[in-house]
């Protein structure tokens, strides 16, 4: 196990990517949590809390898309660097200008959501050119998911420390510094700067041309539901013990949860339709929430956290594969762009939906947001399954990858330009317009 990853990061540009996007992803991995902090330390509500969360997600949901086409047409470094400086500068605004004006306030957090750089979709777009192989490509997909569950685990520990070290707005503004420097790093490497989309044929819907695409954004809005609402819900059981240090605790041993889960799962090559293995692992990631219900002690709710993240690092690393399967060409970054944004537009609504809930009918209620979330992600994705068959894949999509395979990607596309979607090897598509 160790040995792959270990030969995965040895690739050259593949530590850098992967850090840069890491560092460059701590502003939105833990706006939920730092916006929830600074608003109570200033005297703010969880409803009012709750709704600046929810419009920065929500503009997330929005700019994500957006930018990531932007990147298919103009590169990365064009579109992600500025952004990632707008939307610091949003952020910043914010955190020195607090809540006392609305006006003010939610505009800030509106354009720092708004133009959240797209480095997850942008890293996706890059490990093919990267990395060569169709198998590393799969296994970094794994590597992808884990690194976002170090940031989950990793960052609302960071945000506390600064909290602790100085004061809610102080976290603020060095969380979205080291995000501009993150995106700074992507975009001036190599591989960055050289990568281009496959040429695409003009049209407005662009990714979501693809019915099995929107069955798994369908899906993951609901797991997005789960996440906001657990994050919101953890400060909230942390309330009610006194000590907001807890919801940190919460929220690290669920990513780190996740980092174990997806460590494992990364570790081989699983065979079988990744739309099958999909259903399974959002069935167990439903199961993982409904226990949070109990609210025991911290310590044991510390534990029941971690578990509850055991799947979740899985069920991510696996969509990854079947937005792969399923997007249309020249539109790589849209289309993992959008994933992004049902986890925006759901962790939205699920820390809007979860501040009245907290506080009608307690802590016990707000964590059963969540496991609402995980069952009708599950139930969507058995609603579409017929959506989501191999035989609705996207045209000149070959036979699953086995395990064993080691088959070379091609780096760059007919048409001279790095594209994951040039390369004709299994669980990758090839010769198809948008």
């Amino acid at each position: 196990m160790a040995t792959g990853y270990a030969e995965l990061l040895r690739a050259k540009h593949a530590v850098r990517l992967l850090t840069g996007t890491l560092v460059g992803r701590l502003p939105n991995a833990t706006a939920a949590l730092a916006i929830v902090l600074f608003v109570r330390a200033e005297g703010g509500s969880y409803t009012l809390a709750g709704v600046l969360s929810a419009v920065y997600g929500l503009a997330t949901a929005v700019g994500q898309p957006s930018l990531g086409r932007a990147v298919d047409l103009y590169g990365q470094p064009r579109v992600m660097f500025p952004a990632a400086v707008l939307s610091a500068l949003g952020m910043g605004v914010f955190a020195l200008a607090g809540i006392a004006d609305p006006v003010v306030s939610y505009g800030a957090v509106l354009v720092a959501g708004l133009f959240t750089p797209p480095l997850e979709g942008g890293l996706r777009a890059l490990w093919p050119s990267v990395l060569k192989r169709q198998d590393r490509v799969h296994a970094a997909y794994a590597l992808d998911a884990v690194a976002q569950e170090v940031i989950f685990a990793v960052g609302p520990l960071l945000v506390t420390l600064l909290v602790a070290v100085w004061n809610e707005a102080a976290a603020l503004l060095v969380i979205n510094a080291l995000g501009v420097l993150g995106a700074l790093s992507v975009v001036v490497s190599p591989p960055s700067r050289n990568w281009r989309s496959e040429p695409r044929e003009a049209h407005w819907l662009g990714a979501l041309r693809s019915g099995g695409l929107l069955a798994l954004l369908g899906a993951f809005f609901f797991v997005g539901l789960a996440l906001g609402s657990i994050a919101v819900a953890a400060v909230a059981y942390a309330d009610g013990y006194g000590d907001s240090l807890i919801s940190s605790y919460l929220l690290s041993a669920l990513g780190a949860g996740a980092l174990v889960g997806g460590v494992l799962y990364g570790a081989r090559v699983w065979p079988g339709r990744p739309e099958n293995r999909l259903q399974v692992l959002v069935a167990a990631l439903a199961a993982g929430y409904l226990p949070l219900l109990l609210v025991p002690g911290p310590v044991a709710m510390t534990a029941l956290a971690g578990l509850s993240g055991l799947f979740l690092a899985p069920a991510l690393a696996c969509s990854f594969v079947v937005v792969d399967r399923h997007a249309p060409a020249g539109t790589v970054t849209e289309a993992f762009s959008w994933l992004v944004t049902t986890f925006g537009v759901g962790a939205a609504a699920g820390t809007a939906v979860v501040g009245p809930v907290l506080e009608e009918a307690g802590t016990a209620a707000g964590f059963g947001v969540a496991g609402a979330g995980g069952v009708a992600a599950f139930l969507v994705l058995l609603a579409t399954r017929g959506v989501l068959s191999p035989r609705t894949a996207a045209p000149g999509r070959l036979p699953d990858p086995v395990p064993g395979g080691g088959t070379t990607v091609a780096a760059e596309s007919p048409a001279g330009e790095n594209d994951r979607h040039a390369a004709p090897e299994p669980g990758f598509r090839t010769g198809h317009k948008a």
